[in-house]
């Protein structure tokens, strides 16, 4: 069901959502949390709205989508409630403001916001320099942006690295779960060596690529390189090197990946990109200040632009030579002097002789 209230005011929103409770039921009373979704007012809107109900079948919540309008327009409050089936397992509230109300948004959420429930705010496209600081951030225990759907992404990523605070997430790094869960699980498997160097092939734009060498910059404390993929969507390769070998996990068509490891067969691993639904969904699964997140984000500046090489293995040594025996005299060089000792006994006898 979807009410519309043109040219309304937060107060007539909160009577007919009273009134829609006592007489059909349809509200959800179970709420864990309110979604403040901050959008401008585009065919994207509904975009973030089906992706919210979706997430809500697992998170049941309030859902306020903001939705700016026009600057220029005339100052003016739109809004429209849907329960039911159009809202998932929440109740879904679309504020549309026009003229200056679209730079006061707070002042509109406020009264629409749940008693004694946490507040997550969220970005699909285009998020403030610093989310912390800006008025709907201030209300949210969580702030939860999407660099992938800037305009830059890796400029964005390097914001959100600039001016980073507890409790900002961005959809880019929830989007590495499975990655890391498999290269995660691979290393388990002997033979358990040390990883010497890794890198990461993507897209130039991804900024799920930078996430990822930056979660191995942060954790594994080797050389990472990040190079640029020809082909493929987002990230396209992963290897980490070890002295048996390279564990190479390969998805050149956003779908399929192939994880090869010295010792092991080949496995196809299924790996589609996932849906922002989905990473909202796990978005939503807590709430605490994500600190891995937050490490690997600040690691991106360590990561090496191109390949980079395992170092060498170190060589053995040299064996070394044994000494070189001695020739055996040749008898002929011995004849002679044997020769000598009779000349020289003739020679005494013939000096005796002569003196006598």
């Amino acid at each position: 069901m979807i009410i519309d209230l043109p040219s309304t005011t937060t107060a007539q929103v909160n009577s007919k959502l009273v009134e829609v409770r006592e007489t059909g039921g349809a509200v959800a009373l179970g709420r864990v949390l309110t979604l403040v979704i901050v959008t401008d007012d585009s065919a994207k809107t509904e975009e973030a709205i089906q992706a919210a109900n979706e997430a809500s079948r697992e998170h049941p919540c309030r859902v306020i989508v903001l939705a700016r309008g026009a600057r220029k327009a005339a100052a003016r409050l739109d809004a429209q409630i849907r329960v039911g089936g159009d809202a998932g397992a929440s109740d879904v509230i679309v504020l549309r403001l026009y003229g200056q109300l679209a730079d006061q948004a707070a002042s509109c959420v406020v009264p629409l916001l749940l008693p004694d429930a946490p507040v997550v705010a969220w970005w699909p496209s285009e998020a403030p320099d610093v989310p912390s600081e800006d008025s709907i951030g201030q209300l949210a225990t969580r702030r939860i942006t999407d660099s992938a759907a800037e305009k830059n992404p890796i400029k964005a990523l390097e914001q959100r690295r600039k001016s980073y605070s507890d409790g900002d997430s961005d959809l880019a790094w929830t989007r590495l779960t499975n990655w890391r869960a498999q290269l995660a699980a691979a290393l388990d498997l002997p033979p358990h060596e040390k990883v010497t160097a890794a890198n990461v092939v993507g897209e130039a734009d991804s900024p799920s690529s930078e996430l990822l060498a930056g979660w191995f910059a942060s954790r594994l404390n080797v050389p990472v390189g990040r190079a640029k993929a020809t082909s493929g969507e987002g990230i396209v390769q992963v290897t980490l090197q070890r002295r048996s070998g390279a564990v190479d996990l390969v998805r050149p068509d956003a779908k399929t990946g192939t994880l090869t490891q010295p010792g092991q067969p080949d496995r196809r691993i299924a790996l589609q990109r996932r849906s922002v639904r989905d990473c909202l969904a796990e978005e939503l699964r807590r709430l605490d200040p994500d600190e891995i997140y937050k490490d690997a984000l600040m690691a991106v500046p360590k990561v090496t632009k191109g390949r980079v090489a395992a170092p060498a293995a170190a060589k053995p040594a040299a064996k070394a030579k044994a000494p070189a025996k001695p020739k055996a005299a040749e008898p002929a060089a011995e004849a002679p002097a044997a020769e000598a000792k009779p000349k020289r006994a003739a020679s005494k006898k013939a000096t005796a002789k002569a003196d006598s």
